[in-house]
C-alpha cells in the first residue's frame, strides 16, 4: 500500500494483482462541493474502469458508466465540515483519476465571536463557522511588523469553539491577531486586539559588547523577546531571556529588536 498525503486529505491507492481490482480511498471534510472522476476504459475497451463508489460506507447511485462522472454528496445529507471517506473500486488493468481532490481540504472559514487579553497575559478567543481542522497562528505587532509568537490547533467544527494562549506582552500598547491559512495559501486574518501593559520599559547594556547584552527594567533583570540582525539584514539570533550571549558574533555593527524597541550595538 502506498500513501500520498495532499495537505489535510490523503489519497490511498491499493492495487491487487488479481481479479479483485483496486480501490482508491479519499478522506477529508465535506466543503459543499462534489468530486469529479475521470473514468477511462478498461483493458480492451471493454466497459469503463470504475465498478462501484462508496461514500462513508454507503454504495452511491452515481452513474459511473461514462468517461467522467460526478460523486454527488447531496443524497448523503452531509453538513459542512463533516468527515468524508470515499472508496472508488475499479478494475485491475486501469486507474481512474479524481480531478478535484482539493474540494475535501479544510477551508479557513472561522469567524471570531470574541477576543480579549486577561491581566495575566492570557489571550482568549471564541470562534464559530470553522469547517475543518486548521491551526491558528497567534501574531503580535512588534518592531513595525507582525511577529508569530505561537500556534494552536483549531477544533474545526461549526459550533462555538473556545481557545486560549499565554502571550508575553511588551511594555506599553500591544496588538495581537489570529491568522489561519488553508490550501489556497491565502491567510485569513482576524481583527487586531489592543492590550496595554503596565510593565516598565526594558533597556539594554552595553552598546559596545564583548560578551553579553543584558536587559533590565528599573535596574532589575528583565526578560524580553529579541532579534539581532547583521548589517546586511540577516537574522543572526532570536529568542527570549534577560541576556544574550554575543561572544560568538563576528566584530561589527548589529541591529537589535527588543521589548517594543529597536536599537543598535557594536560587537568589539
Amino acid at each position: 500500500m502506498k500513501r500520498y498525503f495532499i495537505s489535510s486529505i490523503f489519497l490511498i491507492l491499493t492495487s491487487f494483482g488479481f481479479s479483485q481490482g483496486g480501490v482508491i480511498v479519499i478522506e477529508g471534510n465535506y466543503q459543499g462541493k462534489n468530486l469529479y472522476v475521470q473514468n477511462p476504459f478498461a483493458s480492451g475497451n471493454v466497459g469503463f474502469c470504475v465498478t462501484e463508489v462508496y461514500v462513508n460506507g454507503n454504495l452511491t447511485t452515481d452513474e459511473t458508466q461514462s468517461s467522467a462522472f460526478e460523486i454527488d454528496f447531496k443524497p448523503h445529507k452531509l453538513t459542512i465540515g463533516d468527515k468524508v471517506e470515499i472508496k472508488i473500486k475499479h478494475k485491475e488493468d486501469c486507474r481512474p483519476k479524481v480531478l478535484n481532490p482539493e474540494v475535501l481540504k479544510p477551508k479557513s472559514t472561522y469567524e471570531v465571536i470574541s477576543m480579549s487579553v486577561s491581566p495575566d497575559g492570557t489571550l482568549k478567543w471564541s470562534t464559530k463557522g470553522e469547517s475543518g481542522k486548521l491551526s491558528f497562528v497567534i501574531e503580535q505587532f512588534r518592531w513595525n511588523k507582525w511577529v508569530k509568537i505561537g500556534e494552536i490547533d483549531g477544533v474545526g467544527t461549526a459550533a462555538t469553539n473556545n481557545y486560549e494562549y499565554k502571550v508575553i506582552p511588551h511594555s506599553g500598547k500591544n496588538q495581537f491577531r489570529l491568522k489561519q491559512t488553508d490550501y489556497s495559501g491565502q491567510p485569513r486574518l482576524s481583527k487586531a486586539i489592543d492590550f496595554s501593559s503596565t510593565s516598565c520599559d526594558v533597556t539594554f547594556t552595553p552598546v559596545k559588547v564583548s560578551k553579553d547584552i543584558n536587559f533590565s527594567c528599573s535596574d532589575k533583570p528583565a526578560e524580553t523577546m529579541f532579534e539581532i540582525y547583521d548589517q546586511y539584514g540577516n537574522i543572526v539570533k532570536r529568542g527570549y531571556g534577560n541576556k544574550i550571549d554575543c561572544s560568538n558574533l563576528p566584530k561589527g555593527g548589529y541591529f537589535l529588536n527588543y521589548d517594543n524597541k529597536m536599537g543598535e550595538f557594536v560587537k568589539k
